[in-house]
């Protein structure tokens, strides 16, 4: 079975990867270039005997760069994965396919959130039964990350003025499918989108060779700091394409494999409970929790203090209306034969 995958950007991206993510690799940063959480052995010489050292359980979690991953890296950094007696390895992969492809092959136990949940779907549908999604991280009016961007002197004032206009947005079919639907939803007839670099889109928009784009955080904060862009329209996924701003765009997952679940079922229940210490703390603590950006993303410097929060859900915390929504998402990539058939969203939550 090909575990290739087509080119499904997360919907919760936040632009601009390091320069060093074309491999897979630990995660950056010196000190942190493999971050074996907890990895001292518990050792002990008792009256002249041989130390004897017991491994901590070791899980392996692959993540994309980008912020949506911010609960992960939190917990990491403060602890909350040794303080539950674990062993977590941080993966860093260039992209979300390379994640799902990962898991796929038994590379990786899982993935943090930050990667696709259309892609996470496709790979599961690829190798039935393969993960289950434990923690999302969401979009809305509220948690902001999706806007239609154009210049900032634009005479623009509507997305239904976008018809017959230069519009962009970033590489990949979930970049395009969304794009193309938050158009479309908006009332844009026969929407014409134009895939670019996530880098060139600002430069796009300065030169006047594009009129407008659907764009990702931190692509819109960069462009207002740099005085290049306004924000024409926010939240327009939540809008637009699930027909309400406040409807929360479940876009991107955290994941364990299923085998790995089953092999390791006496310390799962401690993993997804540090986990879930991470996703308190960065609600608890907003924009400090950004803190943790640095290192794992491209995200440093002012910027930090600038970029959005994710919404989180653990899946003990999914509601009926959560389901609703990421099953609408799924079904517009099958009504759009990104996926080859209808899939399910709530098949796909772990259950305690």
């Amino acid at each position: 079975m090909s575990s290739s995958l087509p080119d499904l950007h997360p919907a919760c991206a936040t632009l601009f990867t390091p320069a060093d993510a074309g491999t897979a690799g630990a995660a950056p940063n010196g000190h942190r270039r493999r971050l074996l959480l907890g990895a001292a052995a518990l050792a002990g010489t008792i009256a002249g005997a041989p130390a004897i050292a017991q491994a901590r359980p070791k899980l392996t979690i692959g993540y994309w760069p980008i912020a949506g991953g911010l609960a992960f890296f939190a917990a990491i950094e403060r602890g909350f994965f040794k303080d539950a007696g674990l062993d977590v390895e941080a993966v860093k992969f260039a992209g979300p396919n390379q994640v799902v492809e990962a898991l796929i092959a038994g590379r990786i136990d899982g993935s943090a959130n930050g990667t696709a949940s259309t892609a996470l779907a496709l790979g599961d549908a690829q190798a039935p039964g393969l993960l289950k999604f434990f923690c999302t991280n969401y979009a809305n009016a509220t948690h902001v990350l999706d806007h239609i961007v154009v210049a900032k002197d634009s005479p623009i004032k509507t997305i239904k003025e976008l018809a017959g206009k230069r519009f962009a947005c970033g590489p990949g079919i979930n970049n395009i499918t969304l794009a193309k639907a938050v158009l479309e939803g908006a009332g844009v007839a026969d929407p014409k989108v134009t895939e670019l670099p996530l880098g060139q889109l600002l430069p796009s928009i300065a030169a006047g060779q594009i009129d407008a784009a659907y764009v990702l955080e931190p692509t819109a904060v960069i462009g207002r700091k740099q005085n290049i862009s306004r924000i024409l329209e926010t939240a327009v996924i939540s809008k637009y394409v699930l027909g309400n701003a406040n409807t929360p765009w479940h876009g991107g997952a955290a994941s364990l494999r299923a085998e790995s679940i089953q092999k390791n079922a006496a310390v799962i229940p401690k993993f997804l409970e540090a986990y879930a210490r991470g996703v308190d703390y960065v609600r608890k603590s907003g924009v400090e929790a950004n803190q943790y950006l640095k290192g794992y993303t491209a995200i440093e410097g002012d910027l930090i203090s600038e970029v959005p929060l994710s919404g989180y859900k653990m899946y003990n915390e999914m509601t009926a209306d959560d389901y609703a929504a990421m099953q609408k998402l799924f079904d517009l990539f099958a009504d759009r034969k990104v996926f080859e058939k209808r899939l399910m969203a709530q098949p796909l939550f772990y259950k305690a």
